[in-house]
This record gives structure tokens, C-alpha cells and sequence, in this order.
């Protein structure tokens, strides 16, 4: 099995020890630029991938990582790849833990079922869900801050011709097709967002909550669950989901005044079915820091037109570049600028690029 690339970035780059690279071997684990890290190509069971991450906040908070191989604990399991776009809030807790935890509860699931499906991946969501509860309850008296860190979860699972998407938050999965008859490559976005922004979301959160007049709140003009959180889905976020941890030692600003009885936001991911088709060629999986700059169709666009390797770190560099230009400022100054004051430029960004074969 390919190792998860990112478990190296994680655990060895600065965000966490302040250090440089640590050997896990060459070019195998990836190269790091200033705040950049990138692997710019890299061979799955099920074609190529490249991938990219760059560092906006004081620690990171996003984390990922492509597994392939074998998806089960079983030697005669389903084989396939793995892709996974964690993009935490508040901190990097909620993040690591699903990189840490979520990929071997889908190889549990996946081994008791004997195949991939839908339900494997809604399982192996609900136990790091569940995980990272037991976690919030173990540490809260002594870090209550835990209860109000959470991340986006962004996975794929390419299986037996099927790629599987699963989605909770606002990091988005976009598939390139070419059409032959003209040349063109379309972008057909197979995630859907749970961002208090889409009307859509805000619909369904007044829905579930009939009774709550300020479920959602224009504030600043943005729109926020609670006043607070743009989101509407996550892991973790435990003090907009358990009542007993929206309290006292809890920092004022994620406090409610008035309780609740059911979760606010929702841990339960949407889940998208692709048969893959000849003319698929590849997906980007990204967190929001690219969607924000980039749309769906210059993103396509850039991949189509550029060689596959180093494409990740290309897209990458687009959307710096956009950051850039809407501050009026120039790119080689924007990667100037440290991590943490970096933050009010753009957000953290890790893309994905995985090819068909």
C-alpha cells in the first residue's frame, strides 16, 4: 500500500515540530518550498495523482492524505484508492484525528462487508465522529477549547470502476470530462456544500429547526449557523452539537444563550455514487482556500492544459496568484509573508489531483 503522504507532512513539517525534513526517504514523501509542500506525481493503483499544500495560519489546519492499495484488513479485499481533503477550524485537533483515525475505520467496515459501498464510508464517518466525542469528553475539563474545534471531510474512494464521494463542510470534489467530439473538458462538480452561504442550506437548517428564529444569521454579511459558524456539517464542533459542552469553562464567544435539545450541525455526510466513464480524466479534491479563488472551470481548465506533473502545486500557485491580485499586491510578496499574518491573505489550500487511468 502506498503510505498516506500526508502523515509524513504532518508529522515531521513544521506545523507541528518547528523542524525541516526528517528523512522518511527522498522525493517519496514529497519536497517543501517555505510554507509550501508539494508531491507533484506519484502512481495509485487506479492511475496518478499530485498533490499540494500550502500554509496560511499559525499551525495548519488542514491535512489529507491518498491512500492505495488495499481498502480492507482482508488480503482478498476490495483494492482501490483513497483520497482525503480535512480541512479543520479553530484549530488542528479535529483535522488530525480524522487523518489519524478515519481511513482504518473504512478498512474495518469495508473488511466486515467484504466490498466498498456507500454505507462502509457512512460508518467509518459516524465511529471518527464518535472517536473524536470520546476525545472532547475525556480532555474537556482540563482543554474545554477541544469542544469547540472541528474540520471539514472531504473523501473519495476510487473502487471497482465507482468513485465514491463523501463530503461534510465546504471543501469541494470536481471531475474533468472531455467531450471528443470538441476537445472541451467540462467540470461537473460531484460534491455538494454545506456552507450557510447557499440558500439551499440555510432552507434545510430552518427546516430542522422550526423553533429557532436565529438558526441562521446574517451577521457582517455573511451568513452564519448560529450567528457563529458558516458551516452546517462537520466532525467535531461538539459544542454546536452536545448541550452539556456548550458551557462554562467554554470561551464566551462560542456560548449560546439559550440551550438546545438537538445537534445543530450535523455529522452525517453526503454521499455521491460516479460510474467512472472513458472520457472521465481526472478529479480535483481541494479544500475551500482554492475554491474561494479559483472556479470550478479555471481549475479544470489549468489541469487540462498542463502537464500532469507538479499540477497540484500549479493550482496552488493560481490561487495565490488571484489572492494576490485581489489585495493589489504581487505573488512574489505574497510568499513573503509569514504564516499567521498569511491568513488574512488567503486560507490554508490542499489540492488533490488524481488521474483515471
Amino acid at each position: 500500500m502506498l503510505a498516506a503522504v500526508m502523515d509524513y507532512f504532518s508529522s515531521c513539517w513544521g506545523p507541528r515540530s518547528g523542524a525541516g525534513h526528517r528523512g522518511k526517504g527522498s522525493d517519496a514523501a514529497g519536497r517543501q518550498d517555505g510554507l509550501l509542500w508539494y508531491k507533484d506525481a506519484g502512481q495509485l493503483v487506479t492511475g496518478e495523482f499530485s498533490m499540494a499544500v500550502v500554509q496560511a495560519n499559525q499551525l495548519l489546519e488542514d491535512q489529507s492524505q491518498v491512500e492505495s492499495g488495499s481498502l480492507s484488513l482482508a488480503d482478498t479485499g476490495p483494492q482501490g484508492t483513497f483520497v482525503g481533503v480535512f480541512d479543520g477550524h479553530g484549530g488542528p485537533e479535529t483535522s488530525r484525528f480524522i487523518n489519524d483515525h478515519l481511513f482504518n475505520h473504512l478498512r474495518r467496515f469495508a473488511t466486515e462487508h467484504k466490498f466498498m459501498s456507500a454505507d462502509v464510508i457512512r460508518k467509518a464517518f459516524q465511529a471518527t465522529e464518535e472517536g473524536f466525542l470520546s476525545l472532547v469528553s475525556k480532555e474537556w475539563s482540563l482543554k474545554p477549547q477541544i469542544a469547540s474545534v472541528g474540520s471539514c471531510c472531504l473523501v473519495g474512494v476510487i473502487c471497482a470502476g465507482t468513485l465514491y464521494v463523501a463530503n461534510l463542510g465546504d471543501s469541494r470534489a470536481v471531475l474533468g470530462r472531455l467531450v471528443k467530439a470538441t476537445g472541451e473538458v467540462l467540470a461537473i462538480q460531484l460534491s455538494s456544500e454545506h456552507n450557510a452561504c447557499y440558500e439551499e442550506v440555510r432552507q434545510e437548517l430552518q427546516s430542522s429547526h422550526p423553533d429557532d428564529p436565529h438558526i441562521v444569521v446574517l451577521k457582517h454579511n455573511v451568513w452564519r449557523v448560529k450567528g457563529i459558524i458558516q458551516i452546517s456539517r462537520s466532525i467535531g464542533d461538539v459544542y454546536l452539537k452536545k448541550p452539556e459542552y456548550n458551557r462554562e469553562p467554554l470561551h464566551s464567544k462560542f456560548r449560546l444563550r439559550e440551550t438546545f435539545q438537538r445537534p445543530i450541525l450535523s455529522s452525517e455526510p453526503q454521499i455521491t455514487e460516479h460510474r467512472i466513464q472513458p472520457n472521465d480524466q481526472f478529479v480535483i479534491f481541494a479544500s475551500d482556500g482554492l475554491w474561494e479563488h479559483l472556479s470550478n472551470k479555471e481549475a479544470v481548465d489549468l489541469v487540462q492544459s498542463s502537464p500532469r506533473n507538479g499540477i497540484a502545486r500549479r493550482l496552488v500557485k493560481a490561487a495565490m496568484q488571484e489572492a494576490a491580485k485581489k489585495r493589489e499586491m504581487r505573488y512574489s510578496d505574497l510568499k513573503k509573508i509569514d504564516r499567521g499574518v498569511r491568513r488574512h491573505f488567503h486560507d490554508d489550500i490542499t489540492v488533490v489531483v488524481v488521474f483515471m487511468p
